[in-house]
């Protein structure tokens, strides 16, 4: 077989489409496939390529790479690949030469107009609705300077938002042609700088497919990727592929102008290719032996760690290369500033699915010195029972922690037994993470994330309302440790309210203040409901909308998340810590529990309340925190201050009405009385300063 004129054999290095002098060089890994095609398109919903280029496996192939280099290519080239091989699922090769292919390097993606409307659009047999690739070239977009921020840990408080849900209602005030998209969220970078937060954690921006989701619904969520390297093109205002990279480039850059770094949720967990029924997007059809999981005694099946039907096979050379490759890229070309992992202990085992004590490609990611300056941060569990938290592989990963959601959200409804869980999760988790490097900010806390109710549901409804998913009420977790205050779902009830509002201000206000990386999410600083759904993952519609009518009605609990945050950023953890590991520090006597006597702490299994008085290392300041969580208001002694001239002074009290619910550390009103009546549901944190 011989090449077309026009094109030379091309090289192996570097993966993807890539611009070099001469034209496009294209390269492609796949151990299994007997032959590949080249295909080119005019346009994204063509019948058929324009072109179709063979190549050759004596001159366009070198061990398992196959590769030409086509002159004369301009960005904005729409192409994709044909694989050619045995189709044998007993044997795990799923090759077909009837599949348009995504190029897994492809760092663009274009989607034809009918994706969304033809009935079995999904995969790639019909070329008019297959997504395709695109060529792209940023080297001339104009970063302005632009660099990722590098704040440490200690200074971050995350915003996890939903891109496309973060504007796309009709109240956002967002231009429609903005609205949902990377330039709709630029529009609220002032929001996002009034709260305060430092770092926005976005869920999936990779490209996914939207109709892995029950019939009739969306995959909204977008946790179902068809591309690692390239950005959701229905995240863009542009219906060109390259526009979109630049959009998200520019999205990026905006948020750095403003400070605010950017975190991006990465599934490299599973795909969108779902199990041996499921379509064929790209890897599937590439070398599905090599990308997947497969069952040792039936290689036709699935191995299933993630709940989506497949698991990605992570610590093959080549996909451990190809995870890497993608972090470089979303790093050194589009400025990211660190990623959070979806699933991440999925990662973390072998081709037959048995964990690993030394996971190649999580210490891989650990010690890349592209990634050296980057946030780095686990779900450190899958969904087949590995359940990793605290004893995550590596020094660098920080872990979302579970169990400071659970025990939290326990504590606050009043639960039995709850108390003695306190110290550890106020104090950054010394139990699971006690000896980590940096171990006071290994933990992030939150009381609800994505998963689950949000806050203001959690405070509104004792059980899950997820009628609209149209299964049945059977997905999303029956444990959400929720209180609905007396009524289930919304109520015109101003007792009620003004339990729910007292609630939510007291779970933001631990979460925000105890030792760790604090994060919430999208709209639980006005009181954004789901209407009870705790699994809206196909609810593109007002259920997963942040609703910007709240930002009114709930202004009182954003200004008093800014003043949480602000007050956070001022007593500064480090100069708390100073340096020392946990362990040590809590060993100095620098922290005091109390009871609502003075060292009197009460670990009953029928006490709901706590006190604690924690000394600066260096000794310049002292706090002073009490937890209520009885239904009624309690009288706690405070400790003597220093001098009559340092006194206490009330920075956070969650019952006050505003102004009172909140000051900065230098004008809080000053106590005289040797006591301090918490109410019930409430938290409160008096600060002294120590230096004369």
């Amino acid at each position: 077989m011989g090449l077309a004129p026009d094109v030379t054999n091309g090289r192996a290095s570097p993966l993807g489409a890539r611009r070099v002098d001469g034209g496009t060089n294209f390269s492609l890994w796949s151990s299994t496939a007997a032959g590949v095609d080249l295909l080119l398109f005019d346009a994204v919903d063509d019948s058929s390529p324009a072109r179709v280029i063979p190549l050759d496996p004596m001159r366009n192939r070198t061990a398992y790479f196959w590769h030409v280099l086509v002159p004369d290519l301009a960005p904005g080239q729409i192409y994709a690949w044909r694989v050619h091989g045995a189709y044998d699922p007993a044997n795990g090769l799923r090759q077909d030469d009837s599949a348009v292919l995504l190029d897994p390097y492809g760092t663009a993606v274009a989607v034809p107009r009918d994706y969304d409307r033809l009935a079995g659009a999904r995969g790639g047999r019909d070329p008019r609705t297959a997504m395709k690739s695109v060529v792209t070239d940023l080297s001339s977009y104009d970063w302005e300077g632009d660099a990722p921020l590098g704040r440490p840990f200690a200074r971050t408080v995350i915003y996890e938002l939903h891109v496309r849900g973060f504007t796309a209602h009709p109240g956002s005030g967002v231009d429609r042609r903005l609205a949902g998209t990377f330039a709709g969220l630029v529009t609220k970078i002032p929001y996002l700088q009034s709260l305060g937060i430092t770092a926005v954690e976005l869920m999936p921006v990779q490209a996914f497919d939207p109709q892995d989701a029950p019939p009739g619904l969306v995959n909204y969520w977008g946790y179902s990727p068809v591309s690692f390297f390239a950005p959701h093109p229905a995240y863009a205002s542009t219906s060109d592929p390259v526009g979109a990279l630049e959009e998200f480039a520019t999205m990026v850059k905006e948020l750095h102008r403003a400070g605010i770094e950017v975190i991006l949720d990465m599934v490299f967990n599973h795909t969108a290719e779902g199990g041996a029924d499921g379509p064929t997007f790209c890897w599937r059809g590439l070398d599905n032996g090599a990308y997947y999981m497969l069952n040792p005694a039936d290689r036709a099946r699935y191995l299933d760690y993630t709940g989506c039907a497949n698991t990605i096979n992570a610590n093959h050379s080549v996909v451990r290369r190809m995870v890497v490759d993608a972090l470089h890229h979303w790093v050194d070309q589009l400025h990211v500033d660190g990623f959070r992992f979806d699933l991440a202990s999925a990662m973390a085992r072998d081709a037959s699915g048995s964990p690993m004590a030394n996971p190649p490609i999580l210490y891989e990611i650990e010690s890349d010195p592209v990634l050296a300056g980057t946030k780095l941060i686990a779900e450190a569990w899958d969904v087949a029972g590995l359940y990793q938290l605290g004893s995550f592989v590596g020094d660098r990963w920080r872990e979302w922690n579970g169990k400071f959601r659970d025990e939290i959200r326990r504590f606050s409804r009043g639960d039995r037994g709850t108390v003695p869980m306190l110290p550890n999760r106020l104090l950054g988790s010394p139990d699971l993470f006690g000896g980590r490097p940096a171990e006071v900010e290994h933990s992030i806390n939150f009381v609800a994330c994505h998963d689950g109710f949000t806050l203001n549901d959690l405070v509104s409804y004792t059980r899950k309302h997820n009628e609209a998913n149209l299964q049945d009420n059977r997905d999303g977790p029956d444990d959400n440790y929720s209180v609905d205050c007396g009524v289930e779902g919304p109520s015109d009830d101003p007792v009620v309210e003004r339990m729910r509002t007292r609630r939510v201000k007291s779970l933001l206000g631990i979460t925000l203040i105890a030792m760790g990386v604090p994060m919430i999410t999208m709209g639980d600083e006005v009181r954004r409901s789901q209407q009870g759904n705790n699994n809206p993952f196909c609810q593109d519609n007002e259920i997963g909308w942040f609703d910007w009518s709240l930002t009114d009605r709930y202004a009182e609990i954003h200004r008093f998340v800014r003043g949480l945050i602000d007050v956070r950023l001022d007593l500064d953890m480090t100069q708390v810590m100073h340096g020392l590991p946990l362990r040590e520090f809590l060993t100095r006597s620098l922290v005091q529990f109390h009871g609502v006597r003075l060292h009197q702490p009460d670990w009953s299994e029928d006490s709901h309340a706590l006190a604690l008085t924690v000394r600066s290392v260096i000794g310049t300041r002292m706090v002073h925190g009490i937890l209520n969580s009885h239904d009624e208001p309690l009288d706690f002694e405070l400790p003597p201050p220093v001098s009559p001239a340092l006194p206490w002074r009330r920075i956070v009290d969650s019952a006050l009405d505003p102004p009172d619910d909140i000051a900065d550390l230098a004008s809080g009103p000053a106590l005289s009385a040797g006591t301090y009546r918490a109410d019930a549901h409430s938290v409160v944190l008096l600060c002294a300063d120590l230096r004369a």
